[in-house]
Order: C-alpha cells, then sequence, then structure tokens
C-alpha cells in the first residue's frame, strides 16, 4: 500500500475500534496488567498515542493466539530447533512480545523458504523446431531482450570505457 493510501491511526482507531476508549478496554483485557491494577492501566493507555495503542493490540492478541510468553519463547526455541536447550529458552524468555513475535514471523518464512528451494524445478520440454538459419528468404531472429539491470550494467560498462579513453 502505498503512502498516501495508508489511512492515518487515529482514522484506524475509529474505523476498526470504534474509538480510543474501546481500543484501550480490549488492551487492559488482553495485557497483564503487572503491578498496576485495571483501572490504573486504563488511565495510563489514555495518554498513549494511537499508533502505538494499535501495534500494542496486534502484539497482545498475537501473543496470546500464541498461547502465552512462555509458550511463544518455547516455540520458537522448537522451530529453531534448540527446544532442548533449556539455557536458551530461557533467554528467550527475557525478550519482550514484540520481540518474540518478530523472531516468529523470521524462523516462519525461512522455513517456507527452505520448502521452497527444496522443490524440485521442472523443465518445460523443448517447443517447436528452429528455422533453419541462413539462405535469401530466412529472417534475422529478434536480439534477446535484456533485463533492465543488465542494461543498465552494460551502459555503465560502455561509458566506462569511453571514460577511460578520453
Amino acid at each position: 500500500m502505498s503512502a498516501a493510501l495508508k489511512k492515518s491511526p487515529l482514522s484506524r482507531v475509529k474505523d476498526e475500534f470504534g474509538g480510543k476508549d474501546k481500543l484501550v478496554d480490549k488492551i487492559v483485557g488482553v495485557l497483564d496488567a503487572g503491578d498496576l491494577s485495571k483501572d490504573d492501566l486504563r488511565k495510563k493507555l489514555l495518554g498513549v498515542a494511537n499508533g502505538k495503542l494499535i501495534r500494542l493490540h496486534t502484539v497482545a492478541t498475537r501473543t496470546k493466539e500464541a498461547g502465552g510468553h512462555d509458550k511463544l519463547a518455547a516455540t520458537i526455541a522448537d522451530k529453531l530447533k534448540r527446544g532442548k536447550d533449556k539455557d536458551y529458552v530461557n533467554k528467550l524468555g527475557e525478550y519482550s512480545n514484540g520481540r518474540l513475535l518478530d523472531m516468529l514471523t523470521v524462523t516462519e518464512r525461512a522455513q517456507a523458504a527452505a520448502v521452497a528451494a527444496a522443490k524440485p524445478v521442472v523443465k518445460r520440454a523443448p517447443s517447436a523446431a528452429k528455422p533453419a538459419q541462413g539462405g535469401k528468404g530466412a529472417k534475422k531472429a529478434a536480439p534477446a531482450v535484456k533485463s533492465a539491470k543488465a542494461a543498465k550494467s552494460a551502459k555503465a560498462t560502455k561509458a566506462a570505457k569511453s571514460a577511460k579513453r578520453k
């Protein structure tokens, strides 16, 4: 999505949640308040920027869907094939929920890329026979089309050679 079409955090809060109060109520319901009471947490969150509240809501709901902070750390360690390494799991447990979710996304993408790379490449059979070369009636073959990157590289090389000659 381009920057011109991107909605502001205020409009996203109004459209997706119906207002800042409702968003804060959803976050308070999902978050672990720690030492603060729910009312104190709610008052604190009402002063936070809308963009940060949206991010906090997505992190909190994704963490809850994953089964909580400790379960998320164990899942990441398992995906990295280090589930039996208790020190590593404890170190992951010290990370924030946002960092753990980012790590989970990265490991899932890496695994998907590895699976895609492991699939064999199917080669196509050659198509119809090539036309005969030479003779009076034969047409010249069209020059191969260069990619944009190759064309740029060729131009740069040509410019460098001409600069050396001068």
